[in-house]
């Protein structure tokens, strides 16, 4: 006897992967907390804007001193040490640090864009799949149905919009969900409707993984943070060192500089952290989901 795509003799399948529905772990789908990297995030966001404008005002002020001391040591010698070069290896080492900082930041943008798809890919596989619940028989049409509903909600709780009530995790609603696929994939084998309908069911789960990877899982790697603040630290320090150097005052630029280069670390880490900073996906997608679905049954 033919089976629909997704079910087997020995029972139902979930997704590309094929894995077991029963008892699945909720922790595969999504709930478990992002492994590593934790104490580079501890800081809230005006942290990171703070934090690194007094790491950069500390690093031109170093490099201004320790060069205004090796001035007074050569004031008694002939030996001078001459502008040009500094300048040069300076130069040299900012347009490093801005390479590094537009890599950084194009991952950061590419993530947040990466983000804003995977929601809308999500709203539209649990629309493709209220909709073929159409196709099903009932009992299990109400119920996938409602499942559907409390997923979205749960889905907007957990992107941080708040809902009435308190709905199930993630896991628990998919397997609820996947339990009245299988049963009505086990009433009616070989249906082309219920294939379909298991079809869009693997699709909500797939892009349940997915969406949870990109918001959770796909971040800036700590090693790269951590080599772009040392670099940081290097060319701020340099950079300083020239205006000691050249003989200069401190300059209220040099100021304006850390400012300008705190903006854009804290714009990369506000990128990097959905949900915490200012700039966020738009959950509209799901709400317009919800208002959706709340309509006269179709």
């Amino acid at each position: 006897m033919a089976h629909p795509p997704g079910v087997s003799k020995e029972g139902i399948v979930c997704g590309v992967a094929q894995l077991p529905c029963g008892n699945v772990d909720s922790r595969r789908w999504g709930e478990a907390g992002v492994p590593g990297d934790e104490s580079i995030r501890m800081l809230p966001i005006w942290g990171v804007f703070i934090g690194t404008l007094l790491l950069v005002l500390l690093s031109i002020d170093l490099g201004y001193r320790w060069a205004r001391h090796k001035q007074r040591l050569w004031a008694t010698t002939e030996e001078q040490e001459k502008e040009a070069p500094v300048g040069s290896m300076v130069g040299a080492t900012l347009g490093l640090l801005a390479f590094l900082l537009a890599f950084t930041f194009g991952m950061a943008a590419d993530h947040f864009h990466a983000r804003k798809v995977a929601l809308l890919d999500e709203a539209n596989a649990i629309r493709t799949a209220y909709l073929r619940a159409a196709l099903i028989e009932e009992p299990h049409r109400g119920e996938a149905r409602r499942i559907l509903r409390e997923y979205v909600d749960e889905r907007l709780q957990w992107a941080g919009v708040p809902v009435a009530g308190k709905p199930q995790s993630a896991g628990e609603l998919l397997d609820r969900l996947w339990e009245q696929t299988a049963a009505e994939g086990r009433a009616r084998p070989g249906l082309e409707v219920v294939a379909s309908f298991i079809e869009s069911v693997n699709r909500v789960i797939t892009l349940n993984t997915e969406r949870t990877m990109v918001r959770e899982r796909s971040r800036i790697p700590g090693g790269l943070a951590a080599v772009m603040f040392l670099i940081s630290v290097v060319s701020f320090a340099a950079m300083g060192y020239h205006g000691g150097v050249s003989g200069t005052i401190r300059s209220p630029v040099m100021v304006a500089v850390a400012i300008a280069f705190s903006l854009v670390i804290m714009l990369i880490a506000d990128l990097d952290r959905p949900g915490e900073g200012f700039i966020n996906v738009s959950q509209d997608a799901m709400l317009e989901l919800r208002a959706w679905m709340g309509r006269p049954e179709r």
